[in-house]
């Protein structure tokens, strides 16, 4: 029989006298189990397998019904190559305890190292796991602890944690063992940050599946991937390190050949039906048949974004601040190169409307690649309108907007408006 890899926490201790190291996942699932997000996850997941174990730091699901449950343990089951134990967050609620166990517990590790599970997920430390941290840190066999929770304690960076009062609560619970603790760790917050409460490191990370947030001033969601972290010994004393996760992590499906050709034949079908939708919707509400319209764009929206889940299975892009060289260059053969080469083929063979086509598209991706260029600086980016005909897809920015489509004469108040 298979060992299942999600453990169950069924006892308040449970030992594991030769692990020296295991990974920390935070919030995979609070904004949904989309092909997106879930390939972040399974990114993760592949990241800590090297650990001994692998802690989710809670939110493992939107919400806490069997369905999403049994979603999200099937992916873990199949991509982890480590034991996985969880931490209740704030969206693990319905049948969490039937799935993972107990929602306090302690992990005692090699070389007097234990990793202390709290539950504080409707924001107050549960009176179970107040009883159990003072419990384990008294033992002579701990010698260091890492206290792991879901909703951080206050701290310099953000206001979304706990109460004062909560925190003392904690802090009670363990400050005869203070020496002990040596690192408090949570999620919740769909970033990164590392603080000091006390003297003692705040680890906080939220950035293995979730979409990636503002959350304050100093932490901006530009300046932060998707990530793990480590927790390892280092000559007898507990260390970490946050790992990134690369644009294109988790690769198993576009190792497959026959799913790799598969995949790309879905993305452009999927996009073939959005473009059709889209299409067909707009010649409906230029015959006034708005709601008609307005059920074909919803169908091609849906379309566009099961392309998208499709499309991020397979996709391999570079680092988000590097992915704007890759679009000038296409941009720039686009209309450099292959369009007028195109454009020039329909002229010699007598194809009027791909000369056309083609000749329209050139002109608005000069346009493109001039802006891409500006949004290299994407903090100073200043182009506050940007505007696109509808007629031939050309692109113009700034307050004022000719009468005319410079490229195709359509009038301007078709024109749609970016700002």
């Amino acid at each position: 029989m298979t060992k299942e890899t999600i453990q169950k926490a069924e006892s308040a201790v449970i030992r594991l006298p030769q692990a020296r190291s295991f990974g920390v996942i935070g919030d995979p699932g609070c904004d949904g189990l989309g092909t997106y997000n879930m390939k972040v996850y399974a990114g993760a997941l592949e990241e800590t397998s090297g650990d001994d174990f692998t802690l989710i730091a809670g939110d493992l699901v939107p919400t806490g019904t069997r369905h999403y449950y049994e979603m999200i343990n099937g992916m873990t089951e199949i991509v982890a190559g480590n034991p996985v134990y969880v931490l209740r967050g704030n969206h693990d609620t319905g049948a969490y305890q039937d799935y993972y166990g107990l929602p306090n517990y302690a992990l005692l590790l090699a070389e007097g190292l234990a990793l202390i599970v709290l539950d504080n997920a409707g924001r107050r430390f549960e009176a179970e796991g107040l009883a159990l941290l003072p419990k384990v840190l008294a033992m002579d066999e701990v010698k260091q602890a890492v206290i792991a929770f879901h909703i951080p304690v206050p701290n310099h960076f953000i206001p979304n944690s706990v109460s004062e009062e909560e925190y003392a609560q904690l802090k009670g619970a363990f400050l005869p063992w203070k020496d002990k603790v040596k690192c408090l760790a949570c999620g919740h917050v769909h970033s990164r940050f590392v603080d000091e409460i006390d003297g003692i490191p705040l680890v906080c990370t939220g950035g293995g599946g979730a979409f990636i947030e503002d959350v304050s001033q100093e932490i901006q969601a530009c300046d932060v991937n998707h990530h793990v972290v480590h927790f390892y010994l280092e000559k007898g004393c507990v260390a970490w390190r946050f790992q990134e996760l690369e644009e294109g992590c988790y690769g198993r499906e576009r190792s497959d050949s026959i799913l790799k050709e598969k995949l790309e034949e879905t993305v452009k079908a999927e996009l073939m039906a959005h473009l059709k939708y889209l299409t067909f919707a707009d010649r409906a509400r230029r015959r006034g048949m708005d709601k008609i319209g307005t059920l074909f764009e919803a169908l091609a929206a849906s379309e566009y974004y099961h392309a998208r889940n499709f499309y991020s299975v397979l996709a391999k892009p570079s680092a988000f601040s590097e992915s704007l060289d890759g679009f000038i260059r296409t941009e720039s053969f686009e209309h450099e190169k292959f369009y007028r080469i195109m454009a020039e083929y329909g002229r010699e063979h007598r194809a009027p409307l791909s000369m056309q086509a083609y000749e329209a598209a050139a002109a608005a991706e000069q346009v493109h690649e001039k802006l891409l260029s500006q949004a290299k600086d994407m903090i100073a980016f200043g182009q506050e309108e940007i505007h696109v005909c509808p007629i031939c897809g050309h692109v113009l920015y700034g307050k004022e907007i000719p009468d005319r489509c410079p490229v195709c004469g359509g009038p301007a108040r078709q024109f749609k408006t970016f700002s």
